[in-house]
């Protein structure tokens, strides 16, 4: 059994072994350049265009590009919510699921539309097949390849000169299917699916038990075992950043995550994407230096918090250690730790990892139930999330927060050394400082109103099973999941009610356009400047002290923003004696 910094170096050396070809190759797609995949799916895009009516040339500004993007989202959202309307009455639905509630089919609509996934519901028992794969299935595609559309906006708002024009939203959208999320959602749904993931479309198993068992005065004699097209839906879900799991406990359930292997696959898979746009960014900037700097602030940022996490997992229990309740094995072994909650087929550390990953990423998926982590660990994976999703990120939208960090770490250092701030040739200056702002601020005014109005209204208190500071961690978090798009919960919360749909709701939303819209009008106001000459006052973007600048206003941005809001919740909880 690996050690927790064993563990977490391989999941992050393997990811970034692949990242690497992945984020070339990438750029070569979005550049347009002719290759063998290019050449081989050619006629395949091309007669897409020409099907939809797309002239692929046709290059647009910010604002047909944003408008584009808004327009489709709404289309697919509404195609989304009235198929959860009416799923009883269509095909596909063997088990006669009914339909979903107008407000969970809201709720439910706008989280897939932006990659949160956020679940107020049992996939298993809530969701027909036909809604499992036209309607979720079909958005956790759409929603990545939207993310990757506003990161390649914002990188030829960087690269471009004295324009006006960023690039075909049509055709970033099916080039990101086509040649990236579609093949390997389809290479690994067959590595899955070799590993025992189920992939069918048959009615659910019965079967008898051995021995029957008396549950509220009925007698049980058979059990039913949820089945359904699981590893197609599982491929995407991780390597899409979705997260929004076929069966209610998600990656937990040893149907989507049977093996040691697949689980090591989907940790990987969680921050492939993410980390190979990075890469991409550097090839499309022209500068490698620049990839390796976010690359390296990234890694900073996430290796420490990932490990704490884990020191605490498995160290377990203080109460239990008291009352001489003991783990059998060592604390760095599998069975050593926190075992409460634990996927305990790959054990704490794992579990842990897993947690960090899904909160670094706005995966938000879970191998594990987060509500049973000990406060710290609880307390790394929500400040994840309040950093923005930036230590790797969503597909797409992490690179394009970051990047509003670095413009604003520009701004800083060229305030320290007296120039006029500049980035990659492009001068900062007033209105890009603020939508960079904006788009900063935006989430946590989110998260802090969110939780406040929640904590004060009694539909919202009426949601926690659990008293105390572990009771405002589960809002506060349910709101941080929301509104940075990451979908995960502390589950000790009941979210399928009117308040808490509606609220979280209009959260997932506002957390994704309020914050990505600023950045795309920063984009078309970048790229209409010419480029300025580098000189010897010039401030490296590309060194350690630029980096370590970056993670200090990272920090600075996050401590100052929830700290408060920490100390009320899983901090007080660490101090409080069990």
């Amino acid at each position: 059994m690996m050690s927790a910094l064993e563990s977490t170096s391989a999941v992050l050396l393997v990811a970034l072994i692949l990242a690497v070809p992945l984020g070339r190759y990438m750029a070569r797609v979005y550049a347009g350049e002719s290759f063998f995949v290019t050449r081989w799916l050619g006629p395949v895009e091309r007669g897409l265009y020409r099907l939809c009516g797309i002239p692929p040339d046709d290059e647009m500004d910010w604002k047909r590009y944003a408008f584009a993007l808004i327009v489709f989202s709404l289309l697919s959202t509404t195609f989304l919510y009235a198929l959860l309307l009416v799923q009883q009455g269509l095909p596909l639905n063997p088990e006669h699921l009914p339909d979903l509630s107008a407000a969970l089919s809201f709720n439910t609509a706008a989280s897939f539309l932006t990659a949160t996934d956020w679940q107020a519901y049992a996939g298993e028992s809530t969701m027909s097949y036909l809604s499992q794969m036209l309607g979720l299935g079909a958005q956790m595609f759409l929603a990545p390849a939207e993310g990757l559309a506003i990161a390649l906006m914002i990188i030829r708002g960087l690269v471009g000169v004295r324009t006006g024009t960023l690039g075909n939203f049509w055709v970033d959208m099916t080039r990101s299917m086509l040649y990236i999320l579609l093949p390997l959602s389809i290479l690994f749904a067959l590595v899955l699916i070799a590993q025992g993931v189920p992939q069918t479309l048959s009615p659910y198993a019965h079967a008898h038990l051995i021995a029957a068992f008396r549950h509220d005065h009925r007698e049980i004699t058979h059990q039913t075992i949820a089945l359904g097209p699981v590893a197609s839906q599982e491929a995407i879900k991780m390597l899409g950043n979705n997260g929004g799991g076929f069966f209610n406990v998600s990656s937990a359930h040893p149907f989507e995550n049977p093996t040691a292997f697949t689980n090591f696959l989907q940790m990987v898979a969680m921050i492939l994407i993410p980390a190979a746009v990075v890469i991409m960014f550097g090839h499309m900037v022209r500068d490698r230096r620049q990839g390796a700097l976010i690359m390296g602030v990234m890694l900073a940022l996430f290796l420490p918090l990932a490990l704490v996490s884990q020191h605490f997992e498995l160290l377990g229990n203080p109460a239990l250690h008291r009352l001489t309740i003991t783990a059998a094995n060592h604390a760095a072994d599998a069975g050593g730790g926190n075992m409460v909650g634990v996927e305990d087929r790959f054990g704490v550390a794992n579990s842990a990892l897993f947690g960090s990953l899904a909160t670094a990423t706005s995966t938000g998926t879970g191998n594990s139930a987060f509500d049973s982590f000990m406060p710290i660990s609880g307390l790394v994976n929500l400040f994840f999330m309040q950093l923005g999703e930036i230590v790797f990120g969503g597909v797409g939208t992490g690179l394009a927060t970051i990047l509003a960090f670095l413009i604003f770490a520009v701004f800083l250092g060229g305030l320290m050394i007296g120039r006029t701030p500049e980035y990659l040739g492009k001068k900062i200056e007033s209105f890009e400082i603020t939508m960079a702002s904006l788009a900063i601020l935006v989430m946590p005014l989110l998260v802090l109103v969110g939780t406040a109005v929640a904590v004060s209204l009694a539909a919202g208190r009426a949601g926690t099973f659990n008293p105390g500071p572990q009771g405002f961690s589960e809002i506060l978090y349910a709101f941080t999941s929301a509104s940075s798009n990451n979908g995960s919960a502390f589950a000790g919360l009941n979210a399928d009610t009117g308040f808490y749909n509606t609220a979280l709701g209009l959260c997932i939303l506002v957390g994704r356009y309020g914050s990505y819209l600023p950045l795309m009008a920063m984009a078309a106001s970048l790229a209409r400047k010419p480029r300025v000459p580098q000189s010897p006052g010039t401030l490296a973007t590309h060194g350690l002290l630029f980096g370590t600048l970056v993670i200090g206003v990272i920090l600075l941005v996050g401590a100052l923003n929830f700290f408060p809001a920490l100390a009320l919740g899983p901090i007080v909880e660490q101090l409080t004696p069990a």
